[in-house]
């Protein structure tokens, strides 16, 4: 049985699996406006949640500048690098690069004290890795030279959103109230690039609605969750199950009509099925 703190960060990656969902409902807002307006949101919702339970905002902001680098460094960065891939490649490829991070995380967990990776932990991510693959129709031929920038901004994603997740692991001691002061720094620096490279576009009622939506969930406590997932849970079994993001999303812009299910998908599910079931170890609960 999972780890109550592993439980905790698996609810990260559901409600990452509405990301794509909600996306697609603010089509016509920049990137960075979106980004700045729902991370703004998760701000503003994290502070008065925080203050709801009789704790100060700022208590725990006195912490190195490592931290503060490790933090904010993660969520800007991994969606900085993210928007230039899109820009630079095409998104399917650069998604399906973007996407090593899971199998990344299970790699280099390999190297945090007391953590050990097993045989079933590397394929089960390399399982994972090929039903992702499989789900966002990935053909190795559409890959191209010519978007080289692109496809390195997304190993970039990769690299950077591994390191955030098993680096935090050092600072175990740090409380995940913290989160509340990365969402305020990328929220300024989201509004900064907005303000240098985009034109503001007026929300309507609808995408008003999806980035209240976003703020609440895949860009709000998502990253709550998942902070204290990956500084107290099994990181490895998180690291795999983190593929069941995209399968989610997937699943959900299907029933909704926004997607149509293909022999790949259903491929890609499979696998996906498979490399959690593999990587949680379960399967040697029942030969005992």
């Amino acid at each position: 049985m999972p780890s109550k703190a592993t439980l905790i960060g698996t609810i990260a990656l559901v409600l990452w699996g509405l990301l794509a969902l909600f996306t697609t409902e603010t089509q016509g807002i920049p990137p960075f406006q979106l980004l700045g307006l729902s991370f703004a949101i998760a701000s503003l919702l994290s502070i008065l949640a925080i203050r709801a339970q009789g704790r100060a905002v700022t208590q725990t902001w006195r912490q190195p500048w490592i931290v503060w680098l490790l933090g904010i460094g993660g969520l800007f960065g991994y969606h900085l690098f993210y928007f230039i891939a899109l820009a630079n490649a095409p998104a399917l490829n650069a998604s399906m690069i973007a996407y090593l991070w899971p199998l990344l995380i299970v790699l280099s967990s390999a190297l945090l004290p007391g953590e050990r990776v097993r045989w079933y932990h590397v394929v089960g991510g390399l399982t994972g890795l090929a039903g992702t693959f499989s789900l966002l129709g990935g053909d190795f031929k559409s890959f191209s030279g010519e978007y080289g920038s692109g496809y390195i901004a997304a190993l970039a994603c990769a690299f950077i959103w591994t390191g955030y997740s098993v680096l935090n692991r050092f600072f175990k001691k740090v409380p995940t109230d913290i989160v509340a002061g990365y969402c305020i720094g990328t929220t300024v620096l989201a509004f900064a690039c907005h303000l240098v490279l985009e034109q503001w576009v007026s929300p309507g009622v609808a995408q008003w609605v999806a980035i209240i939506a976003l703020g609440i969930g895949p860009v709000g406590a998502a990253f709550f969750l998942w902070d204290y997932g990956v500084k107290h849970g099994n990181i490895q079994l998180l690291g795999t199950l983190s593929y069941g993001t995209p399968m989610l999303s997937a699943l959900i812009l299907i029933t909704t009509g926004r997607a149509t299910a293909t022999l790949s998908v259903v491929f890609g599910c499979l696998l996906i099925v498979a490399a959690a079931c593999l990587a949680s170890g379960f399967w040697k609960k029942t030969q005992a």
